[in-house]
């Protein structure tokens, strides 16, 4: 049995991004959320469309990523729950760039635009932490920049699978298991899925992990954060 609808306000007021609001705030926003269930498989919005909020994820995962005519794409990013899209894209006032389609079942929030305008006029706190959620946003692109640019394919999947353990677990064994598709996570590190798959046999011929399916072990972290490849 799916999860039940979840109380918005008692949401919202938990995300980093609305606490510290008052209930009245709280309210307002809420009013003007409504929830989405979406099986996995579900596009959200296509390219081209009109944004009129943004989306957060309650629980399940969404993709973001550009189309090809041929059918073939590129995922820009993988998000998680807790996590929101098209802040940026509201405020420019101009159509989506990406798509946005679910890999999981998910549970999402509609935010309408016009009730975070009203309280980005009405608090400056909020429109401060808008702005701070925005940046982190804009230096994550930017670190991804870098990657593509100047790191090895084999460099971007330790970064990757870094950040996965770290998200995790602390200690010197672990174990993830991956949020996507070998094909899709590998689409977001520019990579091929043969070469993604290459790249974890490697690793784990080093004896640095162990791959079953998409459950990754982590069998020496110290070394994988100081091998270079």
């Amino acid at each position: 049995m799916p999860p039940r609808a979840i109380k918005i306000e008692d949401f919202l007021k938990n995300l980093p991004l609305f606490r510290g609001l008052s209930a009245d705030e709280v309210g307002r926003i809420a009013a003007a959320t409504s929830q989405m269930r979406a099986a996995a498989g579900t596009i959200l919005f296509r390219k081209g469309e009109i944004c009129s909020g943004f989306h957060v994820i309650v629980y399940g995962q969404v993709k973001l990523a550009f189309g090809a005519s041929d059918g073939s794409e590129k995922v820009v990013e993988i998000l998680g729950p807790g996590q929101s899209f098209g802040e940026a894209v509201m405020f420019l006032e101009r159509p989506y760039v990406v798509f946005a389609e679910t890999l999981a079942d998910s549970l999402l929030l509609h935010v309408g635009k016009a009730a975070i305008v009203q309280e980005l006029e009405q608090s400056q706190d909020f429109a401060r932490r808008m702005l701070g959620g925005l940046a982190q946003r804009l230096h994550h692109i930017v670190g991804d920049l870098e990657g593509y640019s100047l790191k090895s394919g084999t460099q971007r999947v330790i970064g990757y699978l870094l950040r996965e353990v770290d998200n995790a677990q602390g200690g010197r064994s672990a174990e993830v298991t991956l949020p996507a598709t070998k094909s899709v996570i590998a689409s977001r590190l520019s990579i091929t899925r043969e070469h993604f798959s290459r790249i974890l046999h490697e690793l784990s011929d080093l004896g640095l992990i162990k791959v079953s399916g998409r459950t990754i072990r982590f069998l020496d972290l110290q070394r994988l954060r100081e091998y270079r490849g």
